[in-house]
């Protein structure tokens, strides 16, 4: 993620040797435990779908803008927010978007028809982009740097954690309450870390901003470019069934909600697993881990409309689809890393962008093809992207390692810069 500036020197300890106070690690817990419930947030509704379409009176597919809705917005608010923010107070930062979230929590679970709930809805896109594109940053300035990569595990472990368990806990709450109170909890564990983050996490100046030059830049590189398309066809290729796997479990594989809800939450627990386990093959072989996981989500995706009849044969692919979605967060994130080695800034906000774009335009064509032709045919749909996401991967050859962007010089024999 964004890769923030440092702190002026008088602000740093003299020995980078010295340990992390306690005071320090709570802070790093409290921006993780911040990230949790962003993500949380922002996928709680997929295993709610069908309770909450049928209180609002409104379709399945409809009910998709509830994931639509913050994507759109968050995939503008990952790299504008920066742009905007300029100099400010990271700290500060953190509090407003937090609040937001809280605001965003409490209007969804109030919400007396749908077109509230978009509110509040829209106001976590709001706050996601930014919050999820600076939470990472944090961790190299709220610790000593001999503790930067403990920092960063711990943060990332908050966004992980949501993204394989955030859905399955809402659906838990739901179960035996409503989907109102799954909202409530979560707003609960948002003030939570909202007064968290209050108390511990320190002032975090920033000299720089993100400039809009650094994002088109860029994007005019092949391999950066090349790379975000395939970050936007595999996530939407996800997000264009998971957003649905609700209905598909009870309609489709007429599993009961009981059940459904254990194995969404298996879907979590093994792809937390599945993301520390490939954490071990990744650094070296990340383009044959990416290739794996991709397929694993493409065969899951396509096998289950064949196996729909089989509860056995349903379980074991909605477990294998949480294998591959558990690693690829991890994968993808790294792949981005080498791809703008000298733009990490631009590039982990164009990373964000393009996820939260592809949860938006995944959901809402999904959703689209649930209402017109059904839930069977948009899991074929999600295949399909899953395979064009594999055929990018293979288009970057053996190693797929970017290239050095050119150097820019100048030139004796006139006034123009140019590249060697």
């Amino acid at each position: 993620m964004l890769r923030e500036d440092k702190l002026p020197a008088s602000a740093v300890a003299p020995d980078d040797r010295a340990a992390s106070p306690l005071r320090s690690w709570l802070a790093v817990v409290a921006v993780a435990i911040g990230a949790f419930a962003f993500v949380t947030t922002e996928f709680l509704p997929v295993g709610l779908l069908p309770r909450i379409a049928a209180d609002l009176g409104v379709s399945p597919g409809t009910a998709g803008l509830m994931v639509t809705v913050p994507g759109v917005i968050a995939a503008i608010s990952a790299p504008g927010l920066m742009l905007v923010a300029g100099r400010m107070d990271r700290r500060l930062v953190f509090l407003l978007l937090t609040a937001l979230l809280l605001a965003s929590n409490l209007i969804s679970a109030l919400a007396p028809n749908f077109i509230l709930m978009l509110v509040g809805r829209a106001l976590l896109g709001a706050a996601l982009g930014g919050f999820w594109t600076l939470a990472t940053a944090a961790s190299g300035r709220l610790v000593q740097p001999k503790d930067s990569a403990r920092a960063m595990a711990t943060i990332l472990t908050g966004v992980t954690c949501a993204t394989v368990i955030g859905v399955p806990l809402g659906t838990f709450i739901a179960s035996f309450a409503s989907w109102r109170a799954s909202f409530m909890a979560t707003g609960g564990l948002v003030a939570s870390a909202l007064i968290a983050q209050f108390l511990f996490v320190p002032s975090l100046p920033s000299n720089t901003a993100l400039r809009l030059h650094d994002l088109v830049s860029l994007l005019r590189r092949p391999h950066p470019r090349r790379s975000l398309v395939m970050v936007g066809l595999v996530f939407g290729a996800h997000f264009s069934s998971y957003t649905y796997i609700t209905p598909f479990l009870l309609h489709n594989a007429n599993l009961s909600m009981p059940t459904i809800t254990w194995l969404l939450l298996g879907f979590g627990i093994i792809g937390f697993f599945s993301n520390f386990a490939v954490s071990s093959t990744v650094t070296r072989s990340l383009k044959i881990s990416l290739g794996a996981m991709i397929s694993l989500l493409m065969f899951a995706l396509v096998l289950l409309p064949t196996l729909q009849q089989s509860s056995a044969g349903v379980v074991a692919l909605v477990l294998a689809w949480g294998v591959a979605f558990g690693a690829l967060p991890l994968c993808f994130s790294m792949w981005i890393q080498r791809a703008t080695p000298d733009s990490p800034e631009a590039g982990s906000a164009l990373f964000v962008s393009i996820i939260q774009v592809a949860i938006a335009v995944g959901s809402l064509v999904g959703g689209i093809v649930v209402d017109q032709v059904g839930i069977a045919t948009d899991f074929l749909f999600g295949s399909g992207l899953a395979l064009l996401g594999l055929a990018a991967l293979v288009s970057f050859g053996r190693s797929g390692q970017a290239k050095p962007a050119p150097k820019t010089v100048a030139c004796r024999e006139c006034s123009t810069a140019c590249s060697e």
